[in-house]
């Protein structure tokens, strides 16, 4: 199969995760110690994927130069976009999601939160270009990390007022971004290959950002933090078991 074709189809099965985040989220509802825990999770996965196995690699790669700044400049980068992009964050102002005018903005929130994915497409983009076995596993994680994700898009909007359609189609429709993530990486990457290293730290710091900004204030403020606490365990433990089966 085609190279691009398969990172394509990887980073959709990732983006996948948040839509169906979207239906428990629209469906279930999690209480306070579900939610802590799924956000630990998503959080556990983030954090250990990207200074494990990201930024690692592309310290092996290409030194601490060029993993450092791959790093900050993802960071960075995503700071720039929280400033600039009017989004909602995961779980404020819910009640104020009720107000008409707030609810015309859902294509504006919607795009906030696909600015916010994209980077993960990168992610399996610059993972399988390194490494297939290790674009797989990046995928994988990422899936994992998007259930959750799509729980914290979807329920303060359900819960705002929207319609359990439409806020399903908002968690679903982010992650679908990731694929034009994934693809811009693969069509860069085949052509600069030496930038390798670099796209994996940046994808790092991207996930450590969002992780910082995002899921973990939501989890505390929504969830109930010792479940949080094994949430995070949880993530890590399933980041580590992947790359050890997957032998990445």
């Amino acid at each position: 199969m085609n190279n691009t074709l398969t990172i394509v189809l990887l980073s959709l099965l990732a983006g996948l995760g948040t839509g169906l985040g979207g239906l428990i989220a629209v469906f279930v509802k999690p209480d306070r110690r579900a939610f802590g825990l799924l956000m630990g999770l998503a959080s556990g996965v983030m954090l250990t994927l990207s200074f494990v196995e990201l930024v690692a690699e592309a310290w092996a790669l290409s030194g601490y130069l060029v993993a450092t700044a791959g790093f900050a400049v993802g960071a960075l980068l995503m700071l720039a976009i929280d400033v600039w992009t009017p989004h909602i964050r995961f779980g404020e102002k819910e009640a104020d999601l009720a107000n008409n005018h707030l609810l015309r903005t859902g294509l504006l929130v919607a795009l906030g939160i696909s600015l916010h994915n994209m980077p993960e497409g990168i992610a399996v983009g610059a993972g399988y270009m390194h490494l297939p076995a290790f674009g797989v596993f990046v995928a994988l994680a990422i899936a994992l990390h998007n259930i959750p994700e799509g729980i914290a898009t979807a329920l303060p909007l359900c819960q705002g007022g929207m319609c359990r359609r439409n806020s399903f189609l908002v968690a679903l429709l982010s992650g679908l971004v990731e694929p034009v993530g994934a693809l811009l990486a693969a069509t860069v990457l085949r052509a600069f290959q030496g930038l390798i290293p670099a796209s994996l730290a940046f994808a790092g710091g991207v996930m450590v950002f969002l992780t910082l900004d995002e899921l973990l204030p939501t989890a505390r403020e929504f969830g109930h933090q010792h479940y949080t606490a094994v949430g995070i365990i949880l993530g890590a433990v399933f980041v580590f078991l992947l790359s050890g089966t997957l032998g990445v």
